[in-house]
């Protein structure tokens, strides 16, 4: 069962996204904030599994509060729901810890199919904010491809060959069967990848492997 978290302060949109969430027999809503500065206290209560965080908020906003979600004993997950298809809002929530970035408008199967995603260990981007990341990245200059190559460089050629495939979106359960591993071990991989990468999840070292040309 996944434990859910919602982060709004918007009534109404809690209600919805609420009913949406507690319709999925595999989700349980374990609680609701309604800033950020309460998301922190009641994600490090409740053990959330997965959050969903609005950006605009009084007191604390969602980008720094998953600057504080990611940073407690058991972190959860982070997607980003909000209105606005800002350009900043997506690079900030990424740099921030995000493992996701949804607009609302999103179709309501394409949210819980993305918590479940999130929740597994992969990432979860609205086609639109994809596509910004990646003209974003596929125009960095030499230097910064320089760099990611070097990151890359200390990993061993199993750890390359799992990055190949999370950064293609992968899951673990699918990098485990394309690569005739355990799940289990798919994990380990993952972690001593995010360490070695100096990265916080899946989406970043995805980013820095398209940097590294290891990916198209």
């Amino acid at each position: 069962m996944i434990r859910a978290m919602i982060v709004d302060d918007d009534a109404l949109v809690r209600l919805g996204l609420a009913d949406l969430l507690e319709s999925d027999e595999g989700i349980e809503v374990v609680a609701q904030a309604v800033d950020g500065l309460q998301a922190v206290e009641l994600a490090a209560a409740h053990r959330v599994d997965v959050a969903l965080v609005d950006v605009r908020m009084p007191r604390m906003d969602g980008i720094t509060a998953t600057t504080y979600l990611r940073g407690l004993t058991h972190p959860p997950k982070v997607i980003t729901l909000t209105t606005f298809d800002l350009d900043e809002y997506v690079y900030n929530a990424l740099a921030a810890g995000a493992d996701g970035f949804l607009l609302k408008d999103t179709d309501p199967a394409e949210i819980l199919r993305a918590v479940h995603l999130v929740a597994a260990g992969s990432a979860m981007l609205h086609p639109t904010a994809a596509r910004r990341v990646i003209d974003r990245y596929h125009h960095a200059n030499q230097p910064r491809a320089a760099v990611a190559r070097a990151c890359l460089d200390q990993l061993t050629p199993r750890e390359r060959d799992v990055l190949t495939l999370l950064a293609r979106g992968d899951t673990n359960a699918d990098i485990a069967a394309g690569l005739g591993m355990r799940e289990s071990t798919v994990k380990a991989h993952v972690s001593r990848i995010l360490s070695a990468l100096d990265v916080t999840n899946r989406v970043q070292a995805a980013l820095l492997a398209r940097d590294a040309g290891l990916t198209a």
